[in-house]
């Protein structure tokens, strides 16, 4: 039996809903890159931060349930393998028409998807939602 209760009973599983967000971390002052990637390129749009928040740095960007925000981070190093994986439909004409550098992955057999790196090296995985549970 699930808990749907914010304090669940030691032992149950709680009842997830989702991913709010991911963070990715950028070089500080760096926010101009990001912006051109996660909205330019990726058509996130940028949303504001609290005020208190926005004084560290970073942005946030989101469309529809989608919501990636950027910190920045003194001794930044990219990710290379830890990633987010955001999910569109349309993916290959989207990578198309955003002349992205996309390594595609056919590793799950009917799943459509790709990896991309944003300005700062960060692996990005980009997955067509409509391909999800396909898998053979």
């Amino acid at each position: 039996m699930t808990s749907r209760s914010s304090d669940p009973t030691p032992g149950t599983a709680p009842d997830w809903v989702g991913i709010d967000h991911v963070q990715v971390a950028i070089p500080v002052g760096a926010e101009d890159d990001a912006r051109r990637f996660y909205d330019g390129v990726l058509g996130l749009t940028e949303v504001p931060k609290p005020a208190d928040m926005a004084k560290r740095g970073g942005a946030w960007f989101e469309a529809g349930a989608v919501r990636v925000h950027v910190g920045s981070e003194e001794h930044f190093a990219a990710a290379r393998k830890a990633h987010p994986a955001l999910t569109m439909r349309g993916l290959r004409a989207f990578v198309e028409a955003s002349d992205l550098d996309a390594t595609w992955n056919t590793e799950l057999a009917g799943l459509v998807r790709c990896h991309v790196y944003d300005p700062f090296g960060n692996r990005i995985e980009l997955v067509d939602a409509d391909t999800i549970g396909t898998q053979a």
